[in-house]
């Protein structure tokens, strides 16, 4: 015989709804209009469609709009943004530099909010008519830079505040190049002896 337990457990569970999935209809007529192996009917349309001459002359007068001030510095503008920051002595200049607060920055480092990364900053915000171009160009610290935002009136004081301040080591670069690069290199004025 049952305890009165399992009986009113049993009750309430078959009191409850029964839940039922809606059938899908199977069959020819059954599948959506179309798939997507085969285009919709207006792209079919628009295949078998013949293109005429003044059609062809309608996209002959279209131009695509290129954007004269892009936002973003272009490559070869970052390049030289990264050769006019201040050389870091004893370092290979294409792999370190400084900020014009003094920050040292890594060149792998872009865009992370570490205290070695760096971005390519709008000295102009472009948001108040700066251009992207290498006079408009500096190589900040990352977190500088964000601090900064489209403000021209701060000064390189209160700047000099919002630095990510972290003291790295000789040894500190030499494993962050090495991890990077897979060697060191140092710069031509670091001192020790020189092999002639």
């Amino acid at each position: 015989m049952r305890s009165s337990k399992e009986s009113n457990r049993k009750n309430k569970y078959a009191s409850s709804p029964t839940r039922t999935r809606p059938v899908k209809p199977s069959g020819p007529d059954s599948r959506p209009p179309y798939s997507r192996l085969s285009p919709p009917p207006s792209a079919a349309l628009l295949e078998s469609e013949i293109v005429t001459d003044s059609d062809l002359a309608l996209f002959e007068k279209l131009e695509i709009s290129s954007n004269n001030h892009p936002r973003s510095f272009p490559y070869g503008v970052k390049q030289q943004c990264w050769e006019k920051a201040e050389k870091v002595k004893g370092r290979d200049p294409d792999r370190w530099r400084r900020d014009p607060l003094g920050n040292i920055l890594f060149r792998k480092l872009v865009g992370c909010p570490g205290c070695l990364c760096h971005d390519y900053d709008h000295i102009i915000p472009y948001s108040k008519g700066g251009q992207s171009t290498l006079e408009n160009c500096q190589v900040l610290q990352a977190t500088v830079n964000r601090s900064k935002g489209n403000r021209t009136d701060i000064s390189k004081a209160e700047l000099i505040k919002r630095s990510s301040y972290c003291r790295v080591s000789g040894r500190d670069m030499d494993l962050l190049e090495l991890s990077a690069y897979g060697n060191v290199r140092h710069g031509q004025d670091s001192g020790g002896c020189k092999i002639q």
